[in-house]
């Protein structure tokens, strides 16, 4: 993990620590090689040409670089968590209510 990586981890409020910590958890458990850089001011997992961003927002984690066409119909399930086109905005109680199998579905196709 780079350093300005581990330092945004590092200072993310413990109000969400523990739902980036879930999230980060999946993908390093699929993929114990991934490189985790820091793109676009946010922690950045890559695998091979792919990659998927975490960040922290004030109401939870965002996920950005999920791929649409085989997110394994986790937007179809629990479309309000979209915003905008592009970006998954997770809130620690909509994540409860949400399986880490569920999770993976969402989140591994994209470093596929």
């Amino acid at each position: 993990m780079d350093d300005a990586a581990r330092a945004y981890i590092d200072a993310i409020d413990p109000a969400h620590r523990p739902l980036f910590d879930r999230l980060h958890n999946i993908i390093v458990d699929a993929h114990p090689d991934v490189a985790i850089t820091f793109a676009y001011q946010m922690p950045t997992y890559v695998v091979g040409g792919r990659r998927i961003h975490l960040a922290t927002w004030r109401h939870g984690v965002s996920i950005y670089g999920w791929d649409r066409a085989h997110d394994g119909g986790f937007l179809e399930r629990h479309p309000s968590v979209l915003s905008g086109r592009s970006t998954i905005r997770l809130r620690p109680t909509d994540a409860s209510a949400i399986d880490d199998d569920e999770l993976r579905g969402l989140l591994l196709p994209a470093l596929a």
